[in-house]
């Protein structure tokens, strides 16, 4: 399909052309908040059997150290020692990030600041259940909060039929130093964590993906508790010329559809022939992959990044001919892979960057999670006299045209006892 013919109708659901949830979706979540915040703990029990299919006790709900301690008997050696690979790269990464953001500088006049980061004290990290577990997923929430000094991090999982939380979450729970794992899912999770139950102390931001509910609550609750960012589907979109190799582009398409039939996979092709090649290679390696994989020829390479930058996808590869040039061009995707040895899926697990990334066109917006999302930043200023005596005035001016005069006073008077003293 030409990209000029789709371009349209792919952009018409993309933030900001898309603005709000859907009512009754929103309506729904909202009963469940109101119910946590209003039965607390009973209500995380009945709605865990209501929605998971699973009978639990208040007393279950936060797991105990020796379930964790079980948990490493029930995994193997090769996946303790991933998970511990994988937290290393992340922990690296996001130790450089936060080592070069300290600034210390004194100006001409002699003011001298000082800007550091300092950590929030509680975050809140949901982790999806399903049919598979996702320790990565874990990984990527809570290791960069503790690298960032956060004191608590609280996990909630939907537990399993049986009542448990799948070990290999527990193994990376314990692995990152998570201080509280809980056996709750859902929407009802995000209100348990945003407003506490008799169990679970709430927190002071919540981070990490889910379903729509989780999404939804995600957002409501974001009028009282900040979140990381909004997440949807995963997606993936590749801009590739004749220089990539279409078996690869095929592997990474349908790799992403595995996360459902919502996913989103989009191949940006800058000529028929790639096109082509990679077409004929999904179809071969689909099998019984649900979902869809689109297709579009660009007329150019200036028609393909700016149909990139409106849909701003949450993955990107850039498997042309001088692709870093090319990538410099891009200012809306969650995350630039390089490349036909960068796939997406290596970013999901060991490159050290985050694969908790906004989707939806977010992108354009918001940033992939990281060690960034769990400070804020103190500057610290000593100003010399000389220096108050340099910037008064033009402080004083201000402050009587906006008809703060007491601020004024606090300034003149200064001066004035400064220039008695010398």
């Amino acid at each position: 399909m030409k990209l000029g013919d789709a371009r349209e109708g792919l952009l018409r659901d993309r933030w900001p052309r898309r603005r709000g949830l859907d009512q009754e979706l929103l309506k729904h979540v909202e009963e469940i908040i109101m119910d946590v915040k209003v039965r607390g703990d009973r209500a995380l029990v009945e709605l865990t059997e209501k929605f998971d299919g699973v009978k639990i006790s208040a007393e279950d709900l936060r797991v105990k150290r020796r379930d964790i301690e079980e948990a490493y008997s029930k995994v193997s050696g090769e996946q303790i020692s991933a998970i511990k690979a994988a937290k290393r790269r992340i922990e690296d990464l996001e130790g450089r990030i936060l080592s070069s953001l300290v600034l210390d500088y004194e100006d001409e006049l002699g003011v001298k600041v000082h800007r550091e980061p300092r950590p929030i004290k509680s975050v809140g990290c949901y982790v999806p259940g399903g049919r598979f577990p996702y320790p990565s997923t874990l990984i990527m929430a809570a290791a960069p909060a503790k690298v960032a000094g956060v004191t608590r991090v609280a996990v909630c999982s939907p537990p399993s039929r049986g009542g448990e939380i799948h070990p290999l979450i527990l193994v990376a729970a314990d692995i990152c130093g998570v201080d509280e794992v809980y056996r709750v899912g859902g929407a009802q999770a995000v209100a348990a964590l945003a407003y506490g139950t008799e169990t679970i102390d709430p927190v002071e931001k919540i981070v990490g993906p889910g379903n729509r509910y989780v999404t939804a609550a995600k957002m409501i609750v974001s009028r009282d508790v900040p979140i990381d960012h909004p997440a949807g589907p995963s997606e993936i979109m590749v801009l590739a010329d004749d220089s990539a190799n279409p078996y690869y582009i095929a592997l990474d398409l349908i790799s992403q559809m595995e996360h459902g039939p919502d996913a989103v996979a989009i191949l940006v092709a800058l000529s028929p022939r790639i096109a082509e090649l990679a077409l004929r290679e999904a179809a071969r390696l689909a099998g019984a992959i649900n979902g869809d994989i689109l297709i579009l020829v660009a007329e150019s390479l200036d028609e393909a990044l700016e149909f990139i930058n409106e849909f701003a996808p949450e993955h990107l590869e850039v498997v042309t001919d001088n692709a870093y040039e090319v990538s410099r061009r891009i200012h809306s995707a969650g995350l630039i892979l390089i490349g036909g040895s960068t796939p997406v899926a290596l970013s999901d697990y060991c490159l050290g960057t985050n694969h908790i990334i906004p989707t939806g066109g977010y992108s354009r917006v918001y940033q992939p999670l990281s060690s960034l999302n769990f400070i804020r930043f103190a500057n610290i200023v000593e100003c010399t006299p000389k220096a108050l005596m340099d910037l008064s005035t033009n402080a004083r001016i201000l402050a009587e045209s906006e008809g703060l005069l007491r601020h004024a006073s606090a300034i003149g008077e200064r001066v004035k006892i400064g220039q008695k003293d010398s």
